[in-house]
């Protein structure tokens, strides 16, 4: 977890492809022994569309944005302009542009978790998507199971640190964060899954794993496939030192 005055490692450039050397290269691209590239780190952070009740998750929403972008850490989200996934986006973006933030939102919400406060453009497929220098970049897909796809797809993509947050959120926030959950335990994927635990709002979640070990439903070790925080900064650092379980069941998946 976070340790006072340690600060946080900051991501790099996105990953591309390399491109052949050329007249415009600059020396530091033309000198073989040039340390490579350090691919960014990218946080998923899923969260709810609404703001809640109690302001402090609002406020955590502000200061996870702050640190990643802070910290060079690109943030993909579930593409929503309002509640939290609005508040983290619009922060993300307020400090870092447009660049630093990825949402990704099926065609059939586009029209309920947005804010109408700001003006929309149609993007290449004739879809309204929300101003790109408030909410960073969107993607509108054809389904809920594409928009887990390509979040996923991203972290996986990222650089050291990468993996997801569930920060405060209902029904669709838990489903996102549990099969992110269950694809680490059975391998799919070996990044961070972290509960960032505002004012005891997961208290309950935590205590179904702890009995759902209890009564041999989940392997003791896997209970620790979902890391817990109550800060943003101890979120960050639980993904920095992410280590995957032992009891994760070892089978292979096609790419």
């Amino acid at each position: 977890m976070a340790q006072e005055g340690r600060p946080l490692e900051s991501g790099g450039v996105s990953p591309m492809m390399s491109a052949p050397a050329s007249r415009t290269d600059t020396p530091s691209n033309l000198n073989p022994d040039a340390p490579p590239k350090r691919k960014q780190t990218k946080i998923c952070v899923y969260c709810g569309s609404s703001p809640g009740k109690n302001s402090a998750h609002l406020q955590a929403a502000r200061e996870l944005g702050k640190l990643m972008a802070e910290n060079n850490i690109k943030l993909v989200y579930g593409g929503g302009t309002v509640g939290l996934m609005g508040e983290i986006a619009k922060t993300v973006v307020s400090i870092a542009g447009p660049d630093a933030a990825h949402g990704i939102i099926p065609e059939a919400l586009v029209k309920w978790e947005r804010d109408d406060t700001y003006s929309s453009m149609k993007d290449e497929n004739g879809y309204h998507v929300p101003e790109e220098n408030v909410y960073g970049r969107t993607t509108v897909v054809k389904d809920m199971h594409t928009r887990k796809q390509q979040m996923a797809r991203e972290v996986l993509e990222g650089g050291p640190g990468s993996g997801f947050i569930a920060l405060s959120g209902g029904y669709g926030t838990m489903e996102e964060l549990m099969e992110t959950v269950t694809w680490n335990q059975l391998g799919i994927h070996d990044k961070g899954v972290c509960l960032l635990n505002i004012d005891g709002f997961y208290d309950g979640l935590l205590e179904w794993i702890k009995k759902s070990v209890d009564e041999q439903f989940v392997r003791g070790a896997n209970a620790d496939i979902l890391v817990t925080a109550t800060d943003a900064k101890g979120a960050i650092e639980a993904l920095r030192s992410y280590k995957v379980t032992g009891d994760r069941y070892p089978l292979t998946w096609d790419d």
